[in-house]
């Protein structure tokens, strides 16, 4: 399983968000402290993705995304301490065998202003679309990003966003319709525009925190803080900079 987060709040260095804080994704990529049980891997050392928008720039998000451990990027860290932003995706990935492992498969993937990405599993993915009823265009497959469950939900759920489907709606048909064909599936998605955060919990964890003008959705905690709340287990959560709501699936 993947480890992710959202932040959205005053611009600050990548670092600040990504590498620094004591229990960071970065540190999760290592030594993951809420990923336990004899099926998750101790390792997110299959790549890792960063994206963001940059201050003032309203043409959409930037990516960085490698195919190699986090730790394992000499270029990241002066990268991450001089860019900044104030609303940042960044995820690292534990590939599932017989899935892409080029960089493509590393989350967030992107279209328009959106960017997502997906920390689980769904079991034999390439059938869902006929398992669900999902009816996609051979152009719908064709822009998948990678042979992955992530880029297959991903289409999914942009093809929504693109008909003008509200975010949250996005998220929770796409998981519905997923965990009915696929009961044993884990689906913790984050997406955003910049603007607000959904995310929805379905299996594993999800964490968020907000302050004073700012918000971080994540896996698992970045710091000892005790502000951090959980999202309740088959959970859907829309945050923004100043406002939470959490709602059952």
């Amino acid at each position: 399983m993947c480890r992710h987060l959202a932040y959205l709040g005053p611009p600050r260095a990548l670092a600040e968000i990504v590498t620094d804080p004591p229990h960071s994704l970065y540190a999760q990529s290592y030594a993951p402290r809420h990923q336990v049980g004899d099926d998750q891997p101790a390792l997110n050392a299959d790549g890792f993705g960063v994206g963001w928008y940059p201050p003032h720039d309203r043409a959409g998000p930037v990516r960085y995304r490698r195919a190699v451990p986090i730790w394992a990027d000499a270029n990241f860290p002066g990268l991450s301490h001089l860019l900044r932003s104030g609303a940042v995706l960044a995820a690292v990935r534990s590939a599932t065998p017989g899935n892409s492992l080029d960089e493509s498969a590393a989350a967030p993937y992107a279209l328009g202003r959106w960017l997502f990405s997906l920390n689980g599993f769904v079991q034999r993915w390439e059938s869902l679309p006929g398992d669900t009823g999902e009816s996609l265009s051979a152009s719908d497959l064709l822009s998948m990003e990678a042979r992955t469950d992530a880029a297959l939900l991903w289409v999914m759920i942009a093809r929504r966003l693109t008909a003008g489907t509200p975010a949250a709606d996005a998220l929770a048909e796409v998981v519905g319709l997923t965990a009915a064909a696929r009961p044993g599936a884990r689906l913790n998605l984050l997406l955003t525009d910049g603007e607000a955060i959904a995310a929805i919990r379905r299996g594993a964890s999800l964490y968020y925190r907000r302050s004073t003008g700012e918000v971080t959705v994540a896996s698992e905690p970045t710091t000892d803080d005790p502000d951090w709340h959980e999202v309740p287990d088959q959970s859907l959560l829309l945050t923004t900079q100043h406002t939470a709501e959490i709602a059952p699936l």
